[in-house]
C-alpha cells in the first residue's frame, strides 16, 4: 500500500505550471503506478485542501546521446490537479 507522500514525487515548477497556478491547477511528478483517485487523496492529506479534478499524462524520457552511443531517460507521470474554488496550496505560494 502506497502512503501519500509514496503518491506526490514532487512539484514541478515551470513558468507554464506558474501560469496555471492562477487557476487554481498545481502540477505534480506522480508514481507511475498511481491512480487518478490515489493522486486526489494524497494531495488532499498532504496540503488539508479539496481537489475537484486530476488530469495525468505518462511522459516520455528523452533520448539522449553521449558520442555514438545513444539511450533514453526514464519515462514517468505527470498530474495535474485542480482545486476547489477558493482553495490553494500555500507551499506554491512563496515562489
Amino acid at each position: 500500500m502506497m502512503t501519500a507522500r509514496d503518491v506526490i514525487l514532487k512539484p514541478i515548477i515551470t513558468e507554464k505550471s506558474n501560469a496555471a497556478m492562477g487557476a487554481s491547477r498545481y502540477t505534480f511528478v506522480v508514481d507511475e503506478r498511481a491512480t487518478k483517485t490515489q493522486i486526489k487523496d494524497a494531495v488532499e492529506e498532504i496540503f488539508k485542501v479539496r481537489v475537484k479534478g486530476v488530469n495525468t499524462m505518462r511522459m516520455l524520457g528523452k533520448i539522449r546521446k553521449m558520442g555514438i552511443h545513444s539511450g533514453r531517460k526514464p519515462s514517468w507521470k505527470k498530474a495535474v490537479v485542480t482545486l476547489e474554488e477558493g482553495q490553494k496550496i500555500q507551499f506554491f505560494e512563496g515562489l
